[in-house]
């Protein structure tokens, strides 16, 4: 199969002032910023359950539902960016995130709490979090750059995890939670003159020769009659469930184990911190090594960093530890999933694409939140939870090893 061509066309015609660096830099800090609250969430969980008495399942329900309408947004999100530009569609994201923190911080009811904290956010992350950021990186950078500046927007959102923790619960410690959600609504409307910057422009079938036109349906068609596109969408489910039930769950595990809140933020940062340093290196090493075995080992090392976790003491150590392992592993799923899409199918539905494998990562992470808050309230305990992230981490190793590593072979259209 040839080349698709728009891997070999320049980047779009863009102003002076967006350079690759400029473009790289702005994508990264919307990451940071998008990235940043939602992983802090999981500290209001405590604060604002003793001012409602709220148990931990309605918090469970309302991050699950975020998590979900999160994934079932990205497609749609995905599809508008490709076919109008990406620019209107992460303004609108940033205002629904933005406004979805508000009505968090005036949340009263368990039902306004899923509308703040679970619809508005869910479908903000959708239009304004990395996975458009990555496919305006695809669309706008060469070739040579794009495996670097995958990883460097996955490690941004990373650092967003790093400063928003400690950030998050300082601002709960002196000045109350409700503070901490206006000030975090406010940070998000700076996404919107960044995404300036990552401004993609609408597509139109006169740009694309005629050997690449493909239509919506065709497009996804094609993928999900491709077996390791399949195996890829499937193994991404795990790291969507213990991402999610970690970055829920965890401060309030710990707390239970009598490790302070501030510690539980450190732990948080800790993840965010080592995971810039786990999604730069997977960004350089799927250069060197098949994508496929990058992945399954990823998930294998979280499955053996669970078991060790939770069989041994939790001190502060451990815990610390336990975020440090875990952050290496953290999104650095990402660049080898987002690149192994770009690479079967083009970039031509690249952000709808990986939309509809982001779909599997947040149906995982409702899952992971959801019955994480449950099973708590049930049993008084996550340990079954845990387990169950080990089998699915042991499951999502195995799953991608078969993914084959080449573009999808489409028919080449012959002359009348």
């Amino acid at each position: 199969m040839s080349i698709v061509a728009s891997e070999l066309r320049p980047a779009p015609a863009i102003g002076n002032w967006r350079t690759p660096l400029v473009i790289i830099v702005c994508g990264c800090a919307i990451a940071l910023l998008s990235f940043g609250p939602r992983s802090s969430l999981g500290f209001f969980v405590q604060p604002m359950g003793r001012e409602f008495s709220w148990g931990r399942d309605v918090f469970g329900l309302a991050l699950a539902v975020q998590n979900l309408l999160w994934g079932l947004g990205q497609p749609i999100a995905g599809a508008i960016a490709d076919r109008f530009g990406v620019l209107r569609v992460m303004c609108v994201g940033a205002l629904l995130y933005a406004g979805g923190l508000l009505l968090m911080r005036y949340a009263a009811t368990p039902l306004s709490l899923d509308i703040g904290a679970g619809v508005l956010i869910g479908f903000g992350l959708s239009g304004c979090s990395f996975n458009l950021v990555l496919s305006a990186f695809s669309k706008l950078l060469p070739p040579e750059k794009r495996g670097i500046a995958l990883g460097a927007g996955t490690a941004a959102g990373s650092f967003g995890q790093f400063l928003f923790a400690p950030f998050g619960v300082a601002l709960i410690d002196n000045f109350g939670w409700q503070v901490a959600l206006i000030v975090f609504a406010g940070l998000m409307l700076l996404i919107i003159p960044l995404s300036l910057a990552l401004a993609t422009p609408p597509a139109a079938a006169a740009d694309v020769p005629a050997a690449d036109q493909q239509s919506f349906k065709t497009a996804l068609a094609e993928a999900f009659g491709h077996r390791s596109y399949v195996l890829l969408v499937l193994g991404f489910f795990t790291c969507g469930f213990q991402l999610a039930f970690i970055t829920v769950h965890l401060p309030a595990f710990l707390s239970d184990r009598g490790v302070s809140a501030q510690t539980g933020g450190w732990v948080i940062a800790a993840i965010g911190l080592f995971n810039i340093i786990g999604s730069l290196s997977v960004g350089w090493l799927q250069n060197i090594f098949p994508k496929r075995y990058i992945l399954s080992a990823i998930y294998f090392t979280r499955a053996l960093s669970i078991i060790a976790f939770i069989s041994f003491p939790i001190t502060t150590f451990s815990a610390i530890a336990f975020g440090a392992i875990s952050g290496l592993t953290w999104l650095s799923t990402v660049p080898p999933t987002s690149a192994l899409v770009a690479l079967m199918f083009g970039t031509r539905w690249f952000a709808t694409l990986y939309g509809f494998a982001f779909v599997s990562h947040q149906v995982g992470g409702f899952l992971g939140v959801w019955l994480g808050g449950i099973v708590f309230e049930q049993f008084g305990s996550y340990t079954p939870i845990w387990w169950l992230s080990v089998l699915f981490g042991v499951l999502s190793a195995l799953i991608n090893l078969p993914i084959v590593e080449a573009p999808v072979a489409r028919p080449v259209a012959q002359p009348a």
